[in-house]
């Protein structure tokens, strides 16, 4: 168990921690100088059961809440330090505060300094401090009124603290696989002479090994575990719920890549975002509403960064009031949906307020549509399973089911495990209601019906057509999946590049048919450059705006292509000159195919040459890059 103090300067939290486990927290040549703690402090002392108890001890003063907040994101449990001299005082209600916003409801009080002041004085601190925490989580948390100097009352307070840790809930034990992806928030960083680069912090989610690849976020690098201390002690593996040393290796890796405020985690973790949608409580105590687009101070695990606060829902939130936000920070960070986050004003002089992460990777545009208030209500549900199932009946344009369980941190078994779990469709990662599907289906065929309608010279649209006119927001892959099944179900074909209804056709005429039987042999006596629209009417006397509209209607069929304004060409030799392409790509080394040398293969001038290959790029049979042409 982690145990986190909290309270104002001079309150004796630093001692207390000395009393309980007989370690001295500051570790500072600073602190000892001025007898006043200025950043975190880490003490360890062992449990009865074998386990080990560990503190953060946190500083008190005004200006250093921002190091306080780096320690209390991860602890387990809030031990609330008051002076019984002095009372509740400032900073015991800003951090009590910032333990509330943080979810913190298992704690205990501990009432110092009863050797400076009368007995009715402890019990006037005492009625202080039950006051104080009413209407808190920690409401009804048990004080202990005692002397880090004389030791009276310590003996108590670490017996509570042995049993709150047996109780702890959910606590891992060693070789149990734990729950999520490995996530550490560093905040400290240091050299071992011998050792190498050490980062330390508390330990989110997931368990780690020595040998396990993990990478540093959001930079993206990549370190591997060297060696692990959990609770103070050398071990082999790292768990939920402890403070770890890591000693990291890596090629590109070194002490200066490091900062407070980063992850080390694995790699499915790892999304690195600067926006996130969030729900955002403003303190009943803030001194003034909260403005959208406010400027603030926003730390989530160990860091400290400057952000915008977009509201979703009003101009304004009052204090006590709680509404949606999109935080828009001033550098990427790495966040994930539950994280819990403290904000404080533009100077860093207050706490405001704070929440819980609901979308690390939320729209940029459409954020307060009635669409994305249903997603963020759904985003707030207890589970990844609810969760899921109210993103589905959100979001009929689809899930991406791998950004999901990153958002969510799931590792790859629970992402399978409730993709199983949850009724829907899953196509090409993404995920739909079942009855979305099945009517995104029987849209397609609708609309198909009512283009032969509309159109019935023509064979049908093309893939991405249909897409434009029935789901122009669903990912291209994803569409093309649909058509795919469809037409393995024998309810849709494809006929060159387009789709129809299997029993809609294109008849020509009796004289158009003649006319074709003409034009195919023109067409293929030529396959590289056949002969123009207008010269074919001239060869064969037809009118050339008859030709022109036949050639149209073969083209629909399926039965050539139009290449070029007035270039038909037949599909064989279309295939032939893919074949062409690809073996020049084949020949260059670095697969370029340019127009020169595909004209001097096809033996045709550079003007339809380049005509050919951009028909080529429109067909995604080639891409271009610059003066030349790759395949896809």
């Amino acid at each position: 168990m982690i145990v986190g103090t909290a309270g104002h300067i001079d309150h004796g939290k630093t001692s207390l921690v000395k009393a309980l486990t007989g370690v001295d927290a500051d570790r500072l040549k600073e602190e000892k100088a001025r007898g006043i703690t200025l950043d975190l402090g880490y003490a360890y002392t062992p449990l009865p059961d074998g386990e080990v108890l560990g503190f953060i001890d946190v500083p008190g003063h005004e200006r250093l809440v921002h190091n306080m907040l780096a320690g209390a994101t991860g602890i387990d449990f809030v031990l609330l330090v008051v002076a019984a001299d002095d009372g509740p005082m400032p900073q015991t209600r800003e951090h009590l505060a910032i333990l509330d916003l943080l979810g913190l409801s298992r704690g205990a009080v501990a009432l110092t300094k009863i050797d400076c002041v009368p007995e009715e004085r402890v019990a006037q601190a005492q009625a202080e401090v039950e006051s104080l925490l009413q209407g808190t989580a920690l409401e009804g948390s048990p004080i202990f009124p005692l002397s880090a100097v004389n030791g009276a009352g310590v003996e108590p307070l670490r017996h509570y603290l042995e049993q709150a840790a047996s109780a702890l809930p959910n606590r891992p034990k060693s070789g149990r696989p734990e729950a999520g992806n490995f996530r550490l928030a560093v905040d400290r960083c240091f050299t071992l002479a011998g050792t190498g680069t050490v980062v330390t912090g508390t330990v989110f989610s997931g368990s780690v090994r020595v040998g396990d690849q993990l990478l540093l976020s959001p930079a993206g690098i990549a370190v591997r575990v060297r060696g692990i201390h959990a609770q103070n002690r050398a071990s082999e593996t790292g768990l939920t719920g402890q403070r770890c040393a890591l000693n990291l290796a890596g090629t590109d890796f070194d002490k200066q890549d490091v900062r407070r405020g980063d992850w080390v985690l694995a790699e499915p973790a790892h999304g690195p975002t600067q926006r996130l949608d969030v729900r955002l409580h403003l303190l009943a105590g803030a001194d003034k509403p909260l403005r959208h687009w406010s400027p603030v101070h926003f730390h989530l695990g160990a860091v400290d960064v400057m952000a915008r606060v977009a509201l979703l829902e009003h101009d304004v939130l009052q204090p006590g009031e709680t509404g949606f936000a999109q935080i828009v920070l001033d550098r990427t960070i790495g966040a994930l949906r539950g994280d819990r986050f403290i904000i404080r004003d533009q100077s860093a002089s207050r706490t405001v307020g704070g929440g819980r992460v609901l979308d690390p990777f939320p729209p940029e545009r459409k954020r307060r549509t009635p669409e994305r208030m249903a997603v963020l209500a759904a985003l707030e549900r207890p589970t990844a399973h609810a969760v899921l199932q109210g993103m589905l009946e959100a979001t009929p344009t689809g899930i991406d089911l791998d950004r999901f369980a990153l958002s969510c941190n799931l590792s790859p078994e629970e992402a399978e495990a409730l993709r199983c779990a949850v009724p829907m469709v899953a196509i090409d990662g993404t995920a739909f209601p079942i009855q979305v599907w099945e009517s995104l289906r029987q849209a397609v065929l609708e609309r198909l019906a009512e283009e032969h309608r509309q159109s019935p010279e023509t064979l049908g649209p093309t893939a991405n057509q249909l897409r434009m006119l029935v789901a122009p927001r669903m990912v291209r892959s994803v569409f093309d999946s649909l058509l795919a099944q469809l037409s393995a179900d024998d309810l849709i074909v494809k006929s060159g590049p387009w789709l129809h209804l299997p029993e809609h056709r294109i008849t020509l005429s009796s004289g158009d048919q003649i006319i074709w039987h003409k034009v195919a042999p023109l067409l293929l006596d030529q396959p590289f450059q056949p002969p123009r629209v207008r010269d074919l009417a001239n060869t064969l006397k037809v009118d050339e705006a008859r030709m022109r509209l036949l050639l149209q209607q073969l083209a629909a069929m399926g039965e050539v292509y139009r290449v070029a304004h007035d270039h038909y060409f037949m599909p064989q030799s279309v295939e032939q000159l893919a074949t062409i392409a690809s073996e020049i790509s084949a020949g260059q080394p670095d697969g370029k195919i340019t127009a020169a040398l595909f004209r001097d293969r096809i033996g045709t001038g550079r003007k339809l040459a380049i005509q050919i290959l951009e028909f080529f790029d429109a067909g995604a049979v080639t891409r271009r890059a610059g003066d030349a042409h790759h395949l896809r």
